[in-house]
C-alpha cells in the first residue's frame, strides 16, 4: 500500500490513563506506542503528510464519570442514559491538566499537524474525532482534513472498541475511507463493545491493515 499526500493518520488518546498504572487502563495499553512511532519516523522517510492526534480533555465534573453519582448507585462500566443516549460510566480519567491526561512519554507527539482536544463539554462525552456523542457538535476535523484534500484516514490509539470505533465510523460518515491499523490498537471490550466494534466496521466497511507503511502489505 502506497502512501499518498491525501492520506492522514489519526492517533487516538495515546495518554497516561489509557495504558498500564493509569486511571482507566487498557490491556497492552502502552504496546501501541512503538507501532505508532515506526509509522511517524519510517526508516525509509516516506510517512504521513497529516498527522493528527486527539486528547481526552476532561473538566473533573464530568458526567460520564462514576464519581459524579454521588448516592452510590452507578459504578464504573455500568450504562446510564443520557438526553443523548446510552452512555457506559467510567472511572474519573483524562481530566484536564494533570499527568494522567498527558500523551505517553515515548510516543513522538512532534509530526503532529494538528491536536484535537475532546470531552470538554462536561454534560457530553466524546468518543469520536470529529464529533461529540450527541452527534450533533463537531470538532473541526472533517473541515481540517478536507482542506488538506484527505481522502484516506489511518487510525490508531486508545482504545480500539471506543474511541477509535466511534472515529473511523465517523470518517466513513464524513466522506473519508478508513482503515484501522490492527497493531496499533488495544480494547477495553466491555459489555460487548469489542463484538460491536467488528459489526460496525463491517458495516461501513472500515478496513484494517498491517501496516501502511509496508507496501507489501494491503488491507487484510
Amino acid at each position: 500500500m502506497t502512501m499518498e499526500p491525501t492520506d492522514a493518520l489519526i492517533i487516538v488518546d495515546v495518554q497516561n490513563d489509557f495504558c498500564e498504572g493509569g486511571r482507566l487502563a487498557v490491556p497492552g495499553g502502552s504496546e501501541v506506542v512503538s507501532v505508532i512511532n515506526a509509522l511517524l519516523r519510517p526508516s525509509d522517510g516516506h510517512g504521513f503528510w497529516t498527522v493528527v492526534l486527539t486528547q481526552d480533555w476532561h473538566p473533573a465534573d464530568h458526567k460520564s464519570f462514576a464519581s459524579q453519582y454521588g448516592d452510590g448507585s452507578s459504578k464504573p462500566f455500568e450504562i446510564v442514559s443520557m438526553p443523548y443516549g446510552d452512555q457506559v460510566l467510567w472511572p474519573d480519567h483524562c481530566i484536564q491538566g494533570t499527568p494522567g491526561a498527558a500523551f505517553h512519554p515515548d510516543l513522538f507527539t512532534e509530526a503532529a499537524t494538528l491536536v484535537i482536544r475532546k470531552g470538554m463539554n462536561p454534560a457530553i462525552d466524546s468518543y469520536s474525532a470529529f464529533r461529540e456523542n450527541d452527534k450533533a457538535t463537531e470538532t473541526g476535523l472533517a473541515g481540517y482534513l478536507r482542506d488538506r484534500d484527505v481522502r484516506r484516514v489511518f487510525l490508531a490509539g486508545l482504545a480500539l472498541d471506543f474511541c477509535v470505533r466511534y472515529s473511523a465510523v465517523d470518517a466513513r460518515l464524513f466522506g473519508f475511507e478508513p482503515f484501522v491499523i490492527s497493531g496499533g490498537c488495544r480494547a477495553i471490550d466491555t459489555g460487548g463493545s469489542l463484538a460491536a466494534t467488528q459489526t460496525d466496521f463491517a458495516e461501513h466497511s472500515v478496513q484494517p491493515v498491517v501496516s501502511p507503511l509496508d507496501k507489501s502489505l494491503g488491507a487484510t
